[in-house]
């Protein structure tokens, strides 16, 4: 298997890594996982379910099996939890075995797409909507040095995948 075959959608909650996922993938003609799906599937849980019954630690232990179970998958675009390339040596997983692309958002354009979806995120369904902002920009500070190791870094608000999936291809070489 060429590691070139898949690639990893990484980036803080609310990047938009799974619509982006599903867009580059239909564009490769490829197929995609969400790996938030794919921990749902399993347990039979949402994942606040899976963080208020089980703790972040258990969900972080399913996500990285899970995630690893992923090695023999080809032509295939994966979405990660926000905290997938934190959590371990996850980073290193994913940049040995496919190409890494980050959707980066700033801390300020975070919130305003967080603001109204905090219930179905455990990290945040208890944060006040004034102290969000600060809670994403400390959270997102602490989680670049792992996002910023990416391949390839993409302007999250940045909607144009025809570009997008030809900056793929090219660094693909394909």
């Amino acid at each position: 298997m060429d590691r070139a075959d898949k690639i990893y959608l990484i980036g803080f909650m609310g990047s938009g890594k799974s619509t982006a996922g599903k867009k580059l993938a239909a564009g490769l003609g490829w197929d995609f996982i969400d790996l938030d799906k794919r921990i749902e599937k399993e347990t039979g849980l949402t994942i606040p379910e899976v963080f208020s019954r089980y703790g972040e630690q258990y969900f972080r232990e399913t996500e990285t099996r899970l995630l690893r179970e992923l090695k023999p998958v080809s032509r295939t675009v994966v979405s990660t939890g926000g905290g997938a390339p934190c959590s371990g040596d996850n980073m290193d997983f994913m940049l040995g075995t496919g190409l890494t692309i980050y959707l980066k958002l700033t801390a300020e354009q975070l919130s305003v797409r967080l603001s109204g979806s905090k219930g179905e995120r455990p990290l945040i369904k208890n944060i006040s909507k004034e102290k969000l902002p600060e809670f994403i920009s400390e959270k997102l500070s602490e989680r670049e040095k792992y996002y910023n190791r990416a391949e390839i870094t993409v302007d999250g608000t940045y909607n144009d995948f025809v570009s997008i999936i030809s900056l793929v291809k090219k660094h693909l070489n394909c």
